[in-house]
């Protein structure tokens, strides 16, 4: 098996020959063998290209010259695996008869040099037959294919994919959840359907190759959004996907955003398995923004309209810190809420805050009619009805409590979003810091335990502060350094505390300014309960800050209100 990382390597040459080709959208735990072997800042994707190569037995990887990092990896992987066939394609940047021709010769550089090292031949008329037929297949499967707007009605959402090497979860994440993928113009996801010139076969592939939509890389890059212009009048967003510190498609995006009058999400990614959970939280918010819920089912609504029978509800919000817990009843009245400490394993702590939450409302699991679960470990509450973003449920809990708030700021256990709202209440953009705990509970959390005090004194000490202290750095393990030597500078407590907390409101509010500041500002989650953070939050936003007095419940509010919205909905 030959791996290739670029949609203009010639797969079909080798796959003729009887190779079998794989794309490579690697997903690792850490980069620790890439780190001793490459420059620190390579790419995230590239390192870890370099450890699935290293865990599994390619016969060898095409590369492409589409970046340095691409080329440090290849003079890498040469280094490390003699043995292992690795060859560097060298793509032209412009798409002419002159560049058609050197890509031609690269190509049959590629052919003599695989035949050296396998003994396989290549057959032109063998690579020709085959696709030919691909070719017919392609035409006969478009020829059959009903349109997507006639597939599934208006239910159905059509969204596209764009960016940088878009990994096999967002596709798999779009397809579970029904939606029409329009186009996939990342540098990877091309559809490859070539017809060639049975009188120059190679010269035809090569020209073919290089004139699919253009990677950023290309100059014909300037035109890519115009390829946009034939979906307006049916596309309802855009999936952008970027590795981190990819520039060339940071700027796209940002181009993307300015001028095109479309919802675009940004998902960026390492290429480790630990986004895997942040990939489906933005993806899953980007489309709960788009369309409604999923009604309920004709016995579900028989058995609400049971003769005297109450409505309730319960929202369940399970967290890395904290599992919380709500129950509405059909007047929206919280009927009693819980929040108890995340254990190890999520279906626990969900089953301790039931047990906990029911017992305060005085009621039994079956009085409960539906049960909505929010938060990173919503999908591993069995006895949720259904789920919903913690994104999506924190605007709906925010609004229902403070309707003029148009701005959250959710700093949990080991994230922090930024959430803008419209005046009904809708999100209508967010962000979310990356899987850094850096400004986080987490990071409250580790630095308290530092300064050898607990994380409910970090706040109050704090705000007895006299010295502005700066500490530099957001990295927890950097940070923790920085406190313990100014600790060993005999500075004090409170000072520190401050310190730290004004590096945590700087981090905040970069995050909201994404979103924009606009109307009232409302502040969620465990770190809502630090005085120390919060005062510096409302100084620096010169706005008070609408908190709740238990701050930690607003989206497992959120999520309850939306199982009442639904059963509303089904017994009209």
């Amino acid at each position: 098996m030959l791996g290739y990382v670029c949609k203009y390597t010639p797969i079909e040459l080798l796959e003729s020959m009887g190779v079998e080709m794989k794309r490579l959208e690697p997903s690792v735990t850490d980069f620790t063998q890439a780190d001793t072997l490459m420059h620190a800042n390579i790419c995230s994707y590239t390192k870890a290209v370099l450890e699935d190569v290293m865990e599994h037995d390619y016969e060898g990887v095409i590369l492409t010259t589409c970046c340095d990092s691409i080329r440090r990896l290849y003079d890498t992987l040469k280094n490390e695996f003699p043995d292992k066939f690795f060859f560097l394609i060298d793509i032209p940047r412009k798409v002419n008869d002159f560049a058609v021709t050197l890509y031609e010769r690269q190509m049959k550089d590629l052919l003599h040099a695989y035949n050296e090292f396998s003994g396989r031949t290549f057959d032109e008329k063998k690579f020709l037959a085959m696709m030919q037929g691909k070719h017919a297949l392609v035409q006969k499967e478009n020829h059959s294919h009903v349109p997507n707007a006639a597939q599934s009605g208006s239910a159905s959402l059509n969204l596209g994919i764009m960016g940088a090497r878009c990994n096999h979860e967002i596709r798999n994440l779009l397809e579970e959840h029904g939606v029409n993928l329009l186009f996939d113009l990342t540098c990877t996801g091309i559809s490859r359907d070539f017809a060639l010139n049975e009188d120059f076969v190679l010269s035809s592939y090569a020209q073919s190759l290089l004139n699919q939509i253009p990677c950023l890389r290309m100059l014909k890059a300037t035109d890519r959004t115009t390829l946009l212009d034939g979906f307006s009048d049916r596309l309802d967003g855009i999936i952008y996907h970027t590795v981190k510190f990819c520039d060339s498609y940071s700027y796209e995006y940002a181009d993307l955003k300015k001028y095109q009058d479309l919802p675009v999400l940004l998902v960026e990614t390492d290429s480790t398995r630990q986004c895997v959970g942040q990939i489906r939280t933005r993806v899953e918010a980007f489309l709960e923004e788009r369309k409604a819920t999923k009604g309920l089912t004709s016995k579900e609504i028989i058995d609400i309209k049971r003769k005297g029978q109450p409505m309730y509800t319960l929202g369940i919000d399970s967290g890395s810190t904290s599992t919380n817990a709500v129950i509405l009843d059909e007047n929206r009245t919280i009927k009693a809420f819980s929040v108890l400490r995340t254990g190890a394993k999520s279906s626990q702590s969900a089953n301790a805050v039931l047990e906990d939450v029911l017992k305060k409302a005085n009621l039994k699991k079956d009085d409960i009619t539906r049960i909505v679960s929010t938060g990173y470990g919503r999908v591993s509450i069995p006895f949720a009805d259904t789920t919903v973003t913690e994104i999506s449920c924190h605007g709906k809990g925010a609004h229902f409590l403070f309707p003029t708030v148009h701005t959250i700021l959710d700093i949990g256990g080991q994230d922090s979003k930024g959430i803008r709202l419209n005046d009904n209440g809708e999100v209508v953009d967010f962000v979310m810091n990356d899987k850094c705990a850096a400004g986080t509970g987490r990071f409250l959390e580790m630095m308290a335990r530092t300064l050898e005090i607990s994380i409910d004194e970090l706040g109050p000490i704090s705000l007895k502060s006299t010295e502005n202290i700066e500490i530099s750095s957001m990295c927890s393990v950097f940070a923790e350094s920085e406190v313990i030597s100014l600790i060993a500078q005999n500075k004090e407590i409170a000072d520190i505390a401050h310190g730290i907390h004004t590096a945590i409101a700087k981090k905040a509010i970069s995050l909201l300014k994404r979103v924009g500041l606009t109307g009232d500002f409302m502040m969620t989650g465990g770190v809502a309960k630090n005085p120390g953070v919060v005062a510096i939050l409302e100084k620096e936003l010169n706005s008070k800050l609408f908190i709740y007095e238990e701050p930690e419940i607003v989206g497992a509010l959120g999520a309850a209100l939306y199982g009442l919205e639904e059963l509303e909905e089904a017994v009209k």
